[in-house]
């Protein structure tokens, strides 16, 4: 199953790196709790997803994060998954739903979507794990 929106409907619905990207996949939970961006830009991938309802699993910002955080999990072709500080979103009510045992992929990440949350891994097998009550890095 593959989940594209390319062109100039992304550069005018997300900012930063992901509105130049080569690639893009937008992509929500079947809850709607989760949204998901996983683009290719400047020869890397990367896949970000938001919550909108959440139970913190983290309660220390990143270092120098000016932004927003807790709510947004990142993780690039290469390295370990991330907390991420942000100003914008990716929820989107717009964005299609990946059905629960699911997955997308592009440029060696793959995100799997669940009962139990949205899991996304590089081919290293780093990610993380989102849900409601619980997130994880890995």
């Amino acid at each position: 199953m593959k989940l594209r929106v390319l062109g100039l409907a992304v550069a005018l619905l997300v900012s930063g790196s992901a509105a130049m990207a080569e690639e893009y996949i937008a992509f929500q939970s079947p809850t709607g709790n989760i949204h998901c961006s996983l683009y290719q830009w400047n020869g890397t991938t990367t896949v970000r997803c938001d919550l909108r309802e959440y139970t913190p699993s983290y309660t220390k910002a990143p270092p120098n994060c000016e932004y927003d955080w807790g709510m947004s999990f990142a993780v690039d072709r290469q390295g370990k998954g991330y907390l991420a500080c942000v100003s914008d979103s990716m929820v989107d009510r717009g964005n299609p739903v990946l059905p629960y045992g699911e997955a997308v992929s592009l440029g060696g990440i793959s995100c799997v979507s669940a009962k139990t949350g949205m899991t996304c891994t590089n081919a290293a097998g780093h990610g993380f794990s989102v849900a409601k009550a619980r997130q994880k890095l890995f």
